[in-house]
């Protein structure tokens, strides 16, 4: 790859990786793709994570390492490390500290996106754990409208953006916005498309080119945990909800996953859930603007029991398993992930929703 190509400015938020930076990075020194620079940005890491960077960039030039003063929160770090990215890059790649890509990662998702100047963002799919992720677009579609696919994702759950690790920006769409993710937001990542794709299209590369890590502690376990994806979803709808759809689209959408919100719950009182975890989504239901009603959390609860008494072999089982599962979950559930949940709640920056709407 020649190095007048477009040049990818990469970023990597740290934080205590220090069992697994080494092999993000060796996954960006292995790229077929070569005119890049790299910047990690540690976040007060006590494990020795800061080391480890330096010591890749004394042989690699085009890497450097910052390290904050202060500790900051992960999307602040996140942020912290978007400002990094060079003034003359073209194209913007964040690389998790406990994760990696695949070899051919930037010359795919380049090559799609000069193919195309209207793509803002390219996705692929990823290998989450053991598990490919972000399926669901049709082989060979490589290009949507952005319109086209936020509907999709709004309107058939069409989960296609991944997370930040399993994406490409281009660099302009990043230094547009002074504040790249909404640090209030869980899902912050999803929210950056949806706002991003008002101007652009999305780009998909059907290949494996990114690779998730599953571990205890992470962001993307305590959001499995917690379920964060219920009041992530409500918060997207009702913020983009009306630019994406129309009316009768939006009003029936925001009925049906306020339905399908409580029926989680019904069943969650089932499953024996920790108090942080009812104070979670009692909380942001009332941020959001739909409050907890009781008699909906009864109606879940009882759908939930009539059909295990419908399918008994099969509902009964599944609803143990799940139990004794979230059980060993909430025991991990420590103090500092309530912090890291809760952080936002209060904060919320954007525009209070009409109760006419949330509470349908």
């Amino acid at each position: 790859m020649s190095t007048t190509s477009p040049l990818v400015s990469i970023v990597t938020p740290v934080y205590n990786n220090a069992d697994h930076l080494e092999e993000c990075i060796e996954s960006v020194l292995a790229q077929t793709y070569v005119n890049w620079d790299y910047t990690i940005v540690d976040n007060c890491s006590s494990d020795g994570s800061a080391e480890i960077a330096r010591r890749f960039a004394e042989k690699e030039p085009r890497i450097r390492v910052r390290e904050n003063k202060r500790f900051l929160s992960a999307l602040e770090n996140h942020n912290v490390a978007l400002r990094y990215i060079s003034p003359g890059s073209t194209y913007c790649k964040v690389v998790f500290g406990d994760d990696w890509i695949f070899p051919e990662c930037l010359e795919k998702m380049v090559s799609l996106a000069e193919k195309h100047p209207s793509v803002g963002i390219v996705g692929a799919y990823a290998l989450e754990g053991t598990q490919v992720r972000w399926t669901g677009l049709p082989y060979p579609s490589d290009v949507t409208s952005g319109r086209e696919i936020c509907r999709e994702h709004l309107l058939r759950d069409l989960f296609v953006f991944g997370s930040a690790n399993s994406v490409l920006y281009r660099a302009d769409l990043v230094r547009r916005r002074d504040l790249f993710y909404n640090e209030t937001q869980m899902n912050a990542d999803d929210e950056v498309c949806f706002e991003l794709l008002k101007n652009c299209d999305f780009g998909f590369v059907h290949q494996v080119l990114t690779f998730t890590r599953v571990r205890p502690g992470s962001m993307s376990a305590i959001s499995g945990n917690m379920q964060t994806s219920f009041p992530g979803f409500l918060n997207i709808l009702l913020t983009y909800g009306r630019d994406y759809l129309t009316a009768e689209e939006y009003k029936a959408r925001l009925h049906r996953h306020v339905c399908e919100y409580y029926r989680f719950l019904g069943k969650s009182v089932l499953l024996n859930h920790n108090t942080t975890f009812w104070d979670y989504h009692m909380t942001w239901l009332a941020e959001l603007g739909v409050g907890f009603s009781r008699a909906r959390l009864v109606k879940g609860t009882l759908q939930t029991l009539l059909g295990a008494l419908l399918n008994p072999k099969d509902s009964v089982g599944r609803l143990l398993k799940r139990r004794y599962n979230q059980r060993w979950a909430d025991r991990k559930f420590d103090h500092g992930t309530s912090e890291l949940l809760f952080r936002s709640i209060g904060q919320n920056s954007t525009e209070k929703r009409s109760s006419s709407d949330a509470k349908q």
